[in-house]
């Protein structure tokens, strides 16, 4: 297919070759026609890429299977698209300016975005709240909470650094241990 598509934007239409194709400067275009006007959000190519590979893995395998299942769909669909992901990556935790523990977030991409998976029949609350005290306590900004439930849903979040108890110079290393 040589149609012009927008990550992020729209989601079907396009498979994994296109994305690639774009990923590499190759045959497919972005259509700023097609995209909404860019909102100046961090991160939003990253987390545009990561919603379509989101969709890709959803739209092949559907809803049913264990969230490890869709963890290692999208983790190849995201490295395919030359994404440096890592996964059940042990994050630090931060209270006061101290290190005091550690947790294991699904997938960070590009050590810049946090993934929260989900298979349940609909996000809730406290699936909200795990990602973001995840964004609360860590230096990572971003995080995406992906829904492969009856119905494809998602929740993107952002928590600045600026707004955490992290010391400045710790920051790089609680999203790199």
């Amino acid at each position: 297919m040589n149609a012009d598509f927008c990550l992020g934007a729209r989601w079907s239409g396009f498979d994994l070759g296109d994305l690639l194709r774009h990923r590499m400067g190759k045959t497919t275009k972005v259509n700023p026609m097609a995209c909404h006007s860019s909102t100046g959000l961090a991160h939003e190519e990253l987390t545009g890429e990561i919603l379509s590979a989101f969709y890709l893995v959803y739209n092949e395998l559907g809803y049913g299977f264990l969230e490890s299942v869709y963890e290692s769909a999208l983790t190849i669909a995201l490295q395919r698209l030359g994404l440096q992901v890592r996964r059940q990556a042990e994050l630090q935790v931060w209270f006061q300016r101290q290190r005091v523990g550690t947790f294991r977030a699904d997938l960070v991409v590009e050590d810049r975005v946090i993934v929260e998976l989900k298979a349940a029949r609909a996000l809730e609350a406290s699936h909200i709240a795990q990602l973001l005290n995840a964004l609360r306590a860590t230096d990572i900004e971003v995080g995406l909470l992906l829904n492969f439930g009856p119905r494809a849903e998602f929740k993107r979040m952002a928590f600045t650094n600026s707004r955490k108890q992290i010391p400045p110079d710790q920051r790089s290393s609680a999203a790199h241990s």
